[in-house]
């Protein structure tokens, strides 16, 4: 008997026989939809079984529910009620409330992963539906009416409370499965290749400027085939030109630029590469890992550890601190791999200073004043500038090519410019000549491991790393000096510097994109951020790894969420290097993933446009910040061009258009300090007229209650007023001094200007006055 005929029946039948044929009717029901949930007797049991034995509590804030629409009219009927009775829906409300309340469900949804707060939003939404729709499934329908009548208890609405909870929170439904994909316990495991090979691990270890990474790469240049991966472009480019240079055939792999040096476009046996962009899959006879100790890096460490563990090389030479030999000898461990460590020392004596600078009065050529602010180096800059020197300028958001070219003009012996000054950029990737490192403060922001910003001192690595660049081996200073700029620095620095380096305690690791997309199977209405803040919760890794910060990652993914894309294309695109403080670069991607989901390519023109090209030099420090990040935007582009090159086409002309944009910046840098004073002077011009104004409206009360008083204004009182307004004027400008905004001789020359403007304005306004009265006389 088929289930609509069966119900037909049912609804024939006398109210009073209903009841004594409601077994056969559940045994129908039972046939035609297969077996209800459990009953309430029998849900612990498949509680003891869903529960993820031994595995960490996820974090269910992570969560984030579903929306599950209310059923509307059925074509076929409301049968539940043709079967039974239509609900009383303030009946049916009294249930639910009573079945929320019950202490002995709450601590049943606990055992299937609902804690209170998810309990919670699940009844909510479990209550909206039932309230809602306008007909229900026959088996809740039978199960509220029966309780309607006592013929059932409220706990039996619970096997369909949990329906609809693993619904809207399916993450319930596959927890163990997600938990076997993010299982990130055994990395060497994923690199078949390099463990089908011996490999042969030699770690060079040494402080800045002892000649480990040069050993190295004399190994890589004998070698019949070999590959470096270096962490910055600028160190793959040197070692490009260099084996080159001596011979050896080297292309050049970064995430931006592909370079092949022989002729018909075949790879080289070489290639120098950032370490990001290292094969895993093609065989080397030698392999160089450059700074091995950023393997602990919170956001990039990941990309060490996959060289490490995956490169397939018959000699792989680690060049790095010696704080990183325990990890790596514990990893290669794991794989069944010794580890061979050859120690250098320093070629050049380094000493700390026992007196600070103090003042940039006492800069000498040679001096090279690390700044930790953008600020810090605009300032230091204009104050070198107005004592009559010449200073270079490094900063990481700089191009390349420009960091270069101040580089080059700082080593040059006939170059006028004797100072440097430069962020912690130079800590790797430059070759520069300095003989005195000047620290001019001590604090650094930082993101930890967590995302969380941090602003504490620097620690002894970075301290060492920016130090060791004083007295290189290949410069024209064969010894090294350090200290600060203020005198209280002094000391901690030399604490900082005496202090043992840390040991590396774990290497980072990052989600695949494959393993992304298997999340994504079970989890398929979840967003791409949201996955990744459940991957990381439900991933398990030992003692040895960690997972790396993924929030660049996701605020990619929440820019482009609403952007019709596939989960791939998205992973990509979220994977792009980009300085989330760059509003332009930011919008950029938003609008290069949106033309990618529309399938119209950007073409070179296209992008002139988008730029708004040609760009006008830099007239302030707010014009350079702007090309930075249209450059910045160009290397998205780039970057993209060789993940998406049917729809990013024409590299070739975009790099021409960012090697003509990389002179404009350096003729800006070249010019920084005049771009400095002109917005230092609009800045100043700003407040200038706000104390005008305020001074003036000061004037105003001083006078409105000197009326009030019927004073008579003396010369004493009109002394007065300009000292008030003058006193002003001092506190402002002594808290500009303090910023090294102003020094004494230009706020002599602003007072001067201030009263002669302020002469000049009285002797408009009594000629106007003047003519004022002659008119009306007239």
């Amino acid at each position: 008997m088929s289930f609509p005929r069966c119900a037909l029946l049912w609804a024939r039948l006398p109210a009073g026989r209903q009841a004594g044929h409601r077994a056969a009717v559940c045994s129908a029901h039972r046939a035609h939809c297969g077996p209800p949930p459990a009953v309430l007797g029998r849900v612990p049991a498949l509680a003891a079984s869903s529960a993820s034995g031994g595995s960490k509590a996820p974090n269910t804030s992570l969560f984030v529910p579903l929306t599950v629409k209310p059923q509307g009219p059925s074509a076929d009927g409301d049968v539940g009620a043709e079967l039974t009775r239509p609900l009383d829906k303030n009946e049916v409300k009294k249930i639910l409330d009573k079945f929320y309340k019950r202490k002995e469900i709450q601590k049943l949804g606990a055992d299937y992963g609902l804690d209170a707060r998810l309990f919670h939003q699940a009844f909510i939404s479990f209550r909206n539906y039932i309230m809602q729709s306008h007909s229900l499934d026959v088996d809740i329908h039978i199960v509220l009416n029966d309780i309607c009548f006592s013929a059932a208890h409220v706990d039996d609405l619970f096997p369909f409370f949990l329906r609809h909870a693993k619904q809207i929170f399916p993450v319930l439904e596959c927890k163990d499965d997600l938990r076997k994909i993010s299982d990130l316990r055994l990395p060497p495991n994923w690199y078949s290749e390099a463990r089908a090979i011996r490999r042969k691990i030699i770690f060079h270890s040494g402080p800045t400027n002892s000649g480990k990474t040069y050993h190295a790469i004399q190994k890589y240049l004998s070698a019949k085939s070999g590959v470096y991966c270096g962490p910055l472009k600028l160190l793959a480019h040197e070692i490009f030109e260099k084996s080159n240079a001596a011979g050896v055939p080297c292309d050049l792999v970064t995430g931006e630029e592909r370079v092949t040096v022989e002729a018909d476009g075949k790879q080289a046996a070489h290639v120098a590469c950032t370490v990001e962009m290292c094969s895993v899959t093609t065989p080397y006879e030698v392999a160089v890992i450059d700074e091995i100790q950023m393997i602990r890096d919170p956001a990039r460490g990941w990309a060490w550890t996959r060289a490490l563990l995956g490169l397939c090389a018959e000699e792989i030479h680690l060049c790095g601190e010696s704080a990183a030999i325990d990890l790596v000898t514990e990893l290669m461990y794991t794989t069944g791999e010794e580890v061979e460590v050859r120690n250098y020392k320093r070629l050049t004596p380094i000493s700390v200073l026992d007196h600070a600078l103090e003042s940039l009065d006492n800069l000498r050529p040679g001096d090279c004043v690390v700044c930790f602010s953008k600020n810090d180096i605009y300032s230091v800059s204009r104050q070198i500038e107005i004592r009559g020197l010449e200073s270079a300028v490094i900063y990481g958001s700089l191009p390349p090519g420009t960091k270069l070219a101040q580089a080059k003009k700082f080593n040059d012996p006939s170059d006028p410019c004797k100072i440097l000054v430069a962020t912690d950029a130079i800590g790797m990737g430059l070759n520069l000549s300095i003989r005195r490192i000047i620290f001019y403060s001590l604090i650094k922001p930082s993101i930890n491991e967590k995302g969380e910003k941090e602003i504490e001192p620097i620690t002894t690595s970075q301290a060492l790393q920016i130090a060791g660049r004083a007295g290189r081996f290949s410069s024209q200073y064969k010894e090294g000096e350090v200290t600060t700029m203020n005198r209280e620095d002094l000391g901690l620095l030399k604490e900082i510097l005496n202090r043992p380096v840390d040991p590396i305690r774990a290497a980072g690791l990052h989600p695949t994109a494959e393993q992304i997309e298997m999340f994504a199977y079970h989890l398929p209405d979840t967003t791409l951020s949201n996955l990744i803040d459940i991957f990381v919760d439900f991933s398990q890794v030992d003692g040895q790894y960690f997972v790396c910060n993924m929030d660049d990652f996701k605020f990619s993914a929440e820019l482009i969420q609403h952007i019709p894309l596939s989960l791939r294309v998205r992973y990509v695109f979220c994977t792009a290097p980009i300085n989330k403080k760059q509003p332009f670069v930011c919008s950029s991607l938003l609008q290069f993933a949106r033309q990618y989901s529309r399938n119209e390519p950007l073409t070179f023109a296209w992008l002139r446009r988008y730029i708004k090209w040609p760009l006008q030099p830099p007239k302030n420090i707010k014009d350079l910040m702007d090309l930075e990040a249209v450059h910045d935007v160009l290397d998205l582009y780039l970057w993209l061009s060789y993940r998406f090159m049917d729809m990013f086409p024409d590299t070739s002309l975009v790099r021409d258009l960012q090697k003509e944009l990389d002179g404009v910046i350096q003729d800006g840098v070249h010019n920084i300090t005049k771009l400095i004073k002109i917005s230092e002077t609009r800045k100043l011009l700003h407040l200038e007229s706000s104390l005008a104004g305020s001074q003036s409206r000061l004037s105003g009360t001083l006078k409105s209650q000197a009326r009030r008083a019927r004073g008579t204004k003396t010369a004493g009182s009109k002394a007065a007023e300009p000292l008030g307004a003058s006193a002003g004027e001092l506190s402002l400008a002594s808290r500009l001094v303090q910023q090294g905004l102003l020094t004494p001789d230009m706020l002599k020359q602003l007072e001067k200007e201030w009263m002669t403007q302020q002469t000049e304005h009285g002797q408009e306004r009594k000629g106007t006055r003047r003519k004022k009265k002659e008119h009306n006389s007239d």
